[in-house]
């Protein structure tokens, strides 16, 4: 990528918010989830990182977790298949011995000029790993998180307001929104605060691997700041919410940092 994008936290400063934690990242080789992923290692967790084949880049986030002092496992695999998503959670807890923060990242989208060009099968994989893995991995997780757990989810300013050439990635993030709100009241009294992350345009892989040139050349310059954000600046969202210390009364919550828009709705 042509700036390379913002995502080892290189200025950020731990203050030992998460100390002694396990946190599984889905789609932490990268982007938003390699920042989230080094960010709590400052923080002093042990960080599990599931992606799907990017193996240079998944190696790169672990190293720069394990120069952190902390341990990294990284699962390889496609979150859209059922049973990798249990198999995921599982190989987290067996190699870092609990689980206490999930942060379901994994995303995928396709850019059309019409609902037409959307096929079934593009329809389908895009719920697939945008939708069912986040809920899949919450629920084999559950049995391993206890009061003061927290899963965070990756939302979108699009599933807030909707994109004509995103449709299905703008529907799918809608629906993690509300997946949020949702699992937030049924866990409440099970003390797991259930947050989400919706950023507007951000600087990762995502964008030039997804969009035409075109695309790629304004992207972000439309919001009121006038440039997508970075990573690194996505981020201390995820610490917040991971951190009981700091959002302790927070569950069911979307936060959206968009660059200066005002929130849909």
């Amino acid at each position: 990528m042509d700036p390379e994008p913002h995502d080892e936290m290189r200025d950020y400063v731990g203050r030992g918010l998460l100390d002694g934690q396990v946190a599984l990242v889905t789609g932490g080789d990268s982007g938003i989830g390699r920042a989230v992923c080094v960010a709590f290692a400052k923080e002093g967790a042990d960080v599990a990182i599931a992606y799907l084949s990017e193996d240079v880049d998944a190696e790169h986030t672990a190293k720069l977790v394990e120069a952190e002092g902390r341990r990294c496992v990284r699962v390889r695999g496609d979150l859209a298949a059922a049973d990798h998503c249990a198999a995921v959670v599982e190989r987290a807890v067996t190699e870092l011995g609990r689980l206490d923060v999930v942060v379901n990242n994994v995303a995928t989208q396709q850019v059309v000029e019409a609902p037409e060009e959307i096929t079934d099968e593009a329809w389908l994989r895009t719920f697939d790993v945008d939708v069912h893995s986040y809920f899949r991995v919450t629920k084999a997780a559950l049995p391993h998180l206890g009061r003061g757990s927290a899963v965070i989810n990756t939302g979108s300013v699009n599933g807030l307001r909707g994109n004509k050439s995103l449709i299905a990635y703008s529907a799918a993030k809608g629906a993690v929104h509300v997946l949020t709100m949702s699992l937030a009241q049924a866990l409440v009294d099970r003390g797991i605060r259930v947050n989400c992350v919706a950023p507007g345009p951000v600087w990762t892989p995502l964008i030039p691997s997804t969009m035409p040139p075109e695309k790629v050349e304004s992207f972000g310059r439309q919001v009121p700041m006038g440039r997508p954000a970075q990573p690194d600046e996505i981020a201390p969202s995820y610490v917040f919410f991971a951190s009981e210390r700091l959002s302790s009364y927070y569950t069911g919550e979307v936060l959206a940092p968009i660059g200066g828009e005002t929130t849909p709705g």
